[in-house]
């Protein structure tokens, strides 16, 4: 082939690759009126769903929690990550998920993260895309992270059989495990989780030694008049993961409204808590919610006390009798 013949091919092929690109983020768009009116005629009461056919087409089973949602983690256990020098364990930030939530009317809304190294999210998107999903945010949720990734926030409606498995194909342009996971070996330090949890105020769940607590906002989070359940990820996320020397690193994120943005980071910040990121997760959500990231490691303690005093500048739910958990 000559060279300006192959000046010519490749010209041609990039051409194909953003008309395509330009057409799946058309179809995309096109479908936003459609989703919202399907939102706004499902009820919020839960139907009859096979979830184990649901595990099944995703390759990975999961826990029921509250509102009749189906959460199903898919740690990113592929992936040796380290922020700061720190290794991540996959259930610390490496967590993909997706919630499933059955409406009355037949369907199911599921919405959840994927954690993409930055060469998958082009091939992930468009397969969401290609398969229905809204993708509706994408950054970084830590920072000096060694690889690099990004998270990637989706919702999608319909069958749960179809949205299962579409999300599963859409994944297989990625190294996304799916399938049973290994067993994780546990660090060889552990935290006083029932220390933490009474400094927090809420109980939470030790896995693998990492400690993680969900505390709910108070008021109702609505999508185009459909209450989007904290199960489904709307609440303040707070994890605990114990490293080297009788410390912890911390992450997560608080929800939060626009008013309690800088009270929130400015309280982070005074107690040496790192502010990572500050973004949204979803679209046409009510009250309009904001996320703040954050990281630290140092001595645990500390560090609850630190994220306890930021947590009572927010509407989030009161605290509760702490029980232990080990």
């Amino acid at each position: 082939m000559t060279q300006s013949g192959l000046h010519r091919t490749v010209s041609v092929a990039a051409a194909l690759v953003v008309s395509t690109s330009a057409v799946l983020a058309a179809s995309a768009q096109a479908a936003l009126p459609e989703r919202h009116e399907q939102l706004a005629n499902a009820a919020a009461q839960p139907t009859s769903v096979d979830w184990s056919v649901v595990e099944q087409a995703l390759g990975r089973t999961g826990t029921m929690m509250p509102g009749g949602v189906l959460r199903i983690g898919i740690p990113r256990s592929d992936l040796a990550v380290t922020v700061e020098g720190v290794p991540d364990q996959a259930g610390f930030a490496l967590g993909s998920n997706a919630a499933f939530r059955p409406m009355d009317d037949g369907s199911v809304m599921v919405m959840g993260d994927l954690v993409l190294l930055d060469e998958e999210v082009p091939g992930v998107m468009a397969g969401l895309f290609g398969r229905g999903f809204q993708v509706t945010a994408l950054h970084n949720h830590l920072n000096q992270v060694t690889p690099h990734v990004m998270y990637l926030h989706y919702e999608g409606m319909g069958d749960a059989v179809q949205l299962a498995t579409g999300l599963h194909d859409a994944l297989g342009s990625s190294n996304t495990p799916l399938g049973p996971n290994p067993p994780a070996s546990p660090p060889p330090w552990q935290l006083d989780a029932d220390a933490l949890q009474g400094i927090i105020g809420h109980n939470g769940q030790v896995n693998n030694g990492v400690l993680a607590i969900g505390v709910p906002r108070a008021e109702t989070v609505t999508e185009h008049g459909v209450e989007i359940l904290p199960s489904m990820g709307v609440t303040t996320a707070l994890n605990f993961q114990p490293t080297e020397g009788v410390r912890a690193a911390v992450t997560g994120d608080f929800a939060l409204t626009g008013d309690e943005v800088n009270p929130v980071a400015s309280t982070l910040h005074s107690a040496g808590v790192k502010v990572t990121a500050i973004h949204q997760h979803h679209i046409g959500e009510e009250p309009r919610l904001f996320y703040m990231h954050f990281w630290a490691n140092d001595e645990p303690v500390k560090l609850a006390t630190a994220l306890r005093a930021a947590l009572d500048l927010t509407n989030s739910a009161p605290p509760v009798v702490v029980a232990a958990t080990q």
